[in-house]
């Protein structure tokens, strides 16, 4: 019995597919979970964002050719998810769990001071940045945490880069204000 070519074209086609979309996940997950995991700060939920993001990409893996920038197009499938989640949600759950604390942490030559000091710092920084407007907050998350350049960011969110340049302006004089404030009220 003979294999049709198409037949033997085909799964060529498909494994050569399934190690593009292998490569991404190896390449992008690290990156797509901060960025998920800066917007709904429980890891679980980042994980679940991730794992849907790439579900979405083997659903839609025929257009894999045709996008110019993997790591933005991935990015920009996981803002849309997560900001998804959080509409549905209406709230943003907090997490005092330790083991996200060492996600986050250095671990290190710390002493147990110093990590409770630098984890209530960290918690102090996210309390800022929960009180700047959204637009400024949305570009301030992607730009800082997750070292997105203007350019990107601006494909992230689908605005200009001068906007981008503007609302990141913006967010860092907030950010500057809200922690010296802070500061002198100690």
């Amino acid at each position: 019995m003979e294999i049709p070519t198409s037949a033997v074209n085909e799964e060529a086609r498909r494994r050569t597919e399934d190690a593009a979309i292998s490569a991404l996940v190896d390449q992008y997950a690290g990156a797509l979970y901060r960025v998920a995991y800066s917007v709904l700060r429980n890891s679980t939920d980042a994980e679940d964002a991730v794992q849907e993001a790439f579900l979405r990409v083997l659903r839609h893996r025929d257009t894999l050719a045709e996008v110019r920038d993997h790591r933005v197009w991935l990015i920009r499938i996981v803002w849309n998810i997560v900001l998804d989640r959080k509409r549905r949600a209406k709230t943003r759950p907090e997490t005092d769990d330790v083991s996200e604390l060492a996600r986050v942490l250095p671990s290190t030559g710390l002493s147990a001071e110093e990590l409770a000091s630098a984890a209530e710092h960290h918690a102090h920084v996210l309390k800022c940045v929960e009180q700047l407007p959204a637009k400024e907050r949305e570009v301030l998350l992607l730009s800082a945490f997750d070292e997105l350049s203007s350019v990107e960011i601006a494909a992230v969110l689908g605005i200009t880069e001068s906007s981008v340049r503007s609302r990141l302006f913006r967010a860092r004089n907030l950010m500057a204000k809200l922690l010296e404030h802070d500061r002198s009220l100690r």
